[in-house]
């Protein structure tokens, strides 16, 4: 059935879906329109193809499938289209003015002759200019959206799709939509496989297997891998496209063809760079055919390369170097032991340097003899971890200025031709860091591509000492850059295990030498630090959370409820975060008079929630404000893991406000709010190089292979003051015997060897 008619009054229009309610002008009398059209406008003419539903709420309404959109070719709609603010600069009373002046002949002139505008009374030259650029923008937009929502592409990726390939787009999508999930970070390949199959590409089409291939090693890197096995590459792909690799085309053909057949596609994307591919001893096995993404096998060896360029020997006579710790230990009143004496001197006299060690092994305390060392001796160090909180913690405990890699490195966006802005490093090979020393902290949370960056922006001849604890979890990017620098042999590294006299006297740090070791926790409850609280169910685990956070804890502690973090070891299940924040925020956050909302994907965020951004937006610009609102400090990006609370929601910008731990804020659009999640409860993941006064870790069952020791070992070297564990005493201890660990693909340590 058709039906059209003028768009008097769009009701309802959904930013992420595209999804409108619309009151229609139609030849019969209104009517209201629903469907999925994100391009409409008020004024436009819409020919519509559907049928007619009963609504139990909104009565008879007409669902369109599909429809076609005209501009409006009457006086009334001409100016309808012009009042309904699709055009930047343009209200209600503007458009009276233009089609008064203009009539019939208007959006011709707003197109060919736009100079003309300025005949109107209130619009310049300028402001003249400024419409004919909007209205161009619109059109053009207008018609991308229309043609991209025939794909069942929604408004968020259409303009990320527009904004990648402009007017390209039609023979791209038409073509190889595949290109869409090579080319643009975020989209998948079952969307750009769904774009496919409606634009009637062949499902046993090259570009579809080829494109299966990279979104499969892009996909691994998110398990922290850098490469992976041939054999294993091929298996997940054929599981991606529906391919037995074991009975294909009814045994025409088998596993060894089709395992022929992609090896010859990936020589074609090696050809092509896209791909590397090397033969190595992996894991006892001897040549192994292994496949890379071009940038993450040349990131290993350029790594490799500048490291090993770092290496040099500083010959300071051993006398002096006695005599300086002497006067260190004085100066902060200290006594070194032998293995710390002997950290502190191999970071003096080698260019590259590791320490590792567990909680209260005095990590800190080698640190702050390294500065104070470089500092009596006249040379600049920089201290910087990878997050804000691992920099905040730092700090305070140095007193000595830390700051994110990130910072460190002068990550910025700097302008570019036609409006678009270029992501770099301000500080790289050509503009290295000015400074003697680099000492970056939590190193285990660095991942093989910002270590390539910070490496780059080393100068030959600055010492590198690498701080960490090798026994955490690994970092949520890809690669194992600690590990395999010290699994390399290729660099001095100094190995903290002495538990210091005020460490001991710790529980926390008891239990996270007891969980490193493989030995069982027997809990008393009789310390002020470490206590278990048995629950038999998820419910009553759920209500003593409430219980803690709101009243026991912040009477113990002299905390707020905020300073305490709730650790989890998954996402899903009644534990899991996603459950546990609804719930939690209802206990912390609750909805009330004066508090604004905004619900997004089933998720309410509310002024007040805590919150944490979920992937890395090197876009997203942020601000820190001096005390009287002046602008003290900004920049660009806001990254994986980076916590704060939600300031400011705004409707009538659509735009929410974070405030960051660490001072910065940073406004996000209603339409890029998937990039947030609430925080009231975080995976033990993302809570790597954190600290925070008290952690909570409810746990009574869950997959065996996200419940391992270092996991454990992770969340309980978290809490600076107080660890709680609520429910089965018994999984803490299967935790501890779980020594099962996801293996990384990395050959970082070989690429050392080989240098």
């Amino acid at each position: 059935m058709l039906r059209e008619g003028y768009i008097e009054k769009i009701k309802y229009k959904s930013e992420e879906t595209g999804y409108v309610v619309m009151e229609v002008e139609t030849p019969d009398g209104d009517e209201i329109f629903v469907g999925n059209q994100a391009s409409v406008s008020e004024g436009m003419y819409i020919i519509a193809e559907g049928e007619y539903v009963h609504h139990p709420q909104y009565d008879l309404q007409f669902k369109f499938t599909s429809c076609e959109l005209k501009l409006p070719d009457d006086i009334y709609g001409i100016e309808r289209y012009l009042a309904s603010g699709v055009i930047k600069g343009i209200g209600e009373v503007l458009a009276k003015r233009i089609v008064k002046k203009f009539k019939m002949d208007t959006l011709r002139i707003i197109e060919e002759e736009p100079e003309r505008l300025a005949e109107v009374n209130g619009i310049s030259k300028e402001k003249a200019r400024k419409i004919a650029i909007s209205y161009s923008e619109t059109r053009e937009f207008q018609e991308v959206l229309m043609f991209l929502s025939g794909y069942g592409i929604n408004v968020n990726l259409a303009m990320k799709i527009y904004n990648e390939y402009g007017d390209d787009v039609y023979s791209i999508v038409k073509d190889n939509p595949y290109k869409i999930a090579e080319d643009i970070p975020g989209v998948g390949f079952k969307t750009a496989d769904e774009i496919a199959e409606k634009a009637g590409v062949l499902r046993d089409s090259v570009f579809r297997k080829r494109a299966a291939a990279l979104y499969t090693l892009s996909q691994s890197m998110g398990l922290g891998h850098i490469f992976l096995p041939e054999k294993m590459l091929t298996a997940k792909v054929c599981e991606l496209i529906g391919i037995n690799l074991m009975s294909f085309y009814e045994d025409d053909f088998h596993e060894e063809e089709i395992q022929a057949e992609f090896h010859d596609l990936y020589i074609q994307l090696a050809v092509e760079g896209k791909l590397v591919i090397k033969n190595i001893d992996l894991y006892g096995e001897k040549d192994v055919t292994v496949i890379y993404l071009a940038v993450n096998y040349y990131t290993e060896l350029n790594s490799a390369r500048m490291l090993k360029d770092l290496m040099l020997r500083y010959d300071t006579p051993i006398e002096e170097v006695e005599e300086s710790l002497s006067f260190i230990e004085k100066n902060l009143g200290i006594e070194l032991e032998e293995t710390q004496k002997e950290a502190v001197i191999t970071a003096i006299s080698s260019g590259v340097a590791v320490i590792t060690g567990g909680p209260g092994t005095g990590k800190t305390t080698i640190i702050n003899a390294v500065i104070e060392y470089f500092q009596t001796n006249g040379l600049e160090i920089k201290l910087a971890a990878p997050t804000g909180r691992a920099a905040k913690r730092i700090t305070e405990s140095t007193g000595h200025k830390a700051e994110t890699i990130h910072r460190l490195l002068e990550f910025s966006g700097v302008p570019g031709d036609e409006g678009n802005v270029t992501l770099r490093f301000g500080r790289n090979s050509e503009n290295p860091l000015e400074c003697d020393a680099v000492i970056i902290d939590e190193a285990s949370m660095v991942d093989a591509f910002l270590f390539h960056s910070l490496l780059n922006a080393i100068a030959y001849g600055t010492r590198l000492i690498l701080v960490g604890d090798i026994n955490q979890l690994p970092s949520v990017g890809a690669g194992n850059v600690l590990h395999d620098v010290i699994d390399s042999e290729c660099f001095p590294v100094t190995e903290l295990t002495k538990i210091f006299r005020q460490a001991a006297e710790s529980d926390i740090v008891k239990n996270a030498h007891l969980i490193k070791n493989g030995e069982h926790l027997t809990i008393g409850n009789k310390n002020s630090d470490f206590f278990f609280i048995p629950r038999r169910n998820t419910d009553d685990i759920l209500k003593e959370l409430s219980v803690l956070i709101m009243d026991n804890l912040p009477k113990y502690l002299g905390v707020s409820a905020y300073d305490i973090q709730v650790l989890t070891p998954m996402r899903k299940y009644d534990l899991g975060v996603e459950n546990l924040n609804k719930r939690l925020q209802v206990v912390m956050n609750q909805a009330r008079k004066g508090v604004h909302e905004k619900e997004k994907n089933d998720v309410i965020f509310r002024e007040g929630d805590k919150v944490m951004q979920i992937k890395n937006n090197y876009r997203l610009e942020w601000k820190i404000y001096g005390g009287k609102g002046y602008i003290k400090e900004e920049g660009m990006g806001v990254f994986n893991g980076d916590m704060g609370t939600v300031k400011l929601i705004n409707d009538f910008d659509e735009e929410l406000t974070v405030l960051f731990d660490d001072g910065r804020e940073a406004v996000y659009s209603y339409g890029s709010l998937d990039e947030l999640e609430h925080a009231f409860a975080i995976t033990i993941h993302k809570s790597q190089g954190s600290e925070y006064p008290a952690i909570i870790i409810p746990l009574f069952d869950g997959p065996r292979k996200l419940l391992s020791r270092n996991l454990l070992y992770t969340a309980i070297t978290r809490a600076k003051r107080l660890v709680v564990i609520v429910g089965n005493l018994n999984l803490v201890n299967q935790m501890i015997n779980n020594v099962e660990e996801q293996k990384r693909f990395t050959t970082f340590a070989l690429r050392l060897r080989e240098m």
